[in-house]
């Protein structure tokens, strides 16, 4: 798995083709949609267009929340890679736990079945915190290879990065940027200047350097650009330990507890770099 990808959350579909294009031109392998962003299908346009080698991407899409149970979550798996025009994901996710319907265990014991068949061949969780985690690796057999999270300076779950290393769990940060939030701290500004980067390339330089896999999400080509241009530099230990203390535990999306089937409690702003 590409430790940075990009995102289409928000991506208008008539938009989607044109950026993942762009993506995959500037070196990018590693795509991230979703059932709900309803896009699947623009990014599907751009896997069969772009001349790469379908073993060469990684492509991750997520099961929404109706779609939980049983019986669900194969035909909605089926929908998404029709849609996307591919006979199998790299990565299918599980996009909320949605406690409120407590149906996400029987939800996991079916992607374990179609990654037994092949459809996925990871399987993984989003927006899950270590009591939904641990209820998983309690009354199933697979461990999810990956969570990912709302995770950026503002708010970076240190509690939850230390579970998922102790149990070989992915951490993926959704939001790496913060809706761009971040950028504008003078620490993050200070370090850009310092290093001869963006805020943006410092912000995503973190991510890399602290272990975490990113996705960041830009319709604009010289954003897209620049997020993948952060692997000739390090961060020093010093800028590490002044990236970790902009931690203040707020969040720029909703509680996963109180997320249920409808969508709810995201910014709408289509261009802003998350």
């Amino acid at each position: 798995m590409p430790q940075l990808g990009l995102g289409v959350f928000q991506v208008a579909e008539d938009e989607t083709t044109a950026a993942v294009l762009t993506a995959l031109a500037c070196g990018y392998r590693s795509i991230d949609t979703a059932a709900l962003y309803g896009n699947e299908a623009a990014v599907g346009a751009a896997i069969k267009t772009c001349g790469i080698l379908r073993e060469d991407l990684f492509v991750t899409t997520k099961l929404w929340n109706s779609d939980q149970g049983t019986d669900k979550v194969r035909p909605a798996v089926e929908r998404s890679l029709a849609k996307l025009g591919v006979d199998y994901v790299d990565l299918y996710l599980i996009h909320w736990p949605v406690p409120s319907t407590d149906r996400y265990v029987e939800t996991w014991q079916a992607f374990e079945r179609l990654s037994a068949e092949g459809l996925a061949r990871a399987i993984g969780v989003s927006n899950f915190t270590i009591p939904h985690l641990r209820r998983l690796m309690a009354e199933t057999s697979t461990v999810p290879s990956v969570n990912q999270i709302e995770l950026h300076p503002g708010f970076q779950q240190q509690d939850l990065r230390e579970f998922h290393a102790a149990h070989d769990i992915v951490t993926e940060a959704w939001s790496p940027l913060g809706q761009g939030a971040a950028l504008a701290h003078p620490v993050v500004r200070d370090l850009a200047q310092r290093h001869g980067k963006t805020p943006a390339q410092i912000v995503l330089r973190w991510h890399i350097d602290i272990g975490n896999v990113a996705i960041p999400k830009s319709v604009t080509p010289s954003r897209i650009s620049e997020n993948i241009d952060v692997f000739d530099f390090e961060l020093t230990t010093e800028d590490l330990r002044l990236l970790e203390a902009l931690d203040t535990g707020t969040r720029v999306g909703p509680d996963p507890e109180a997320v249920g089937t409808r969508p709810s409690g995201f910014s709408t702003r289509i261009d802003q770099t998350l």
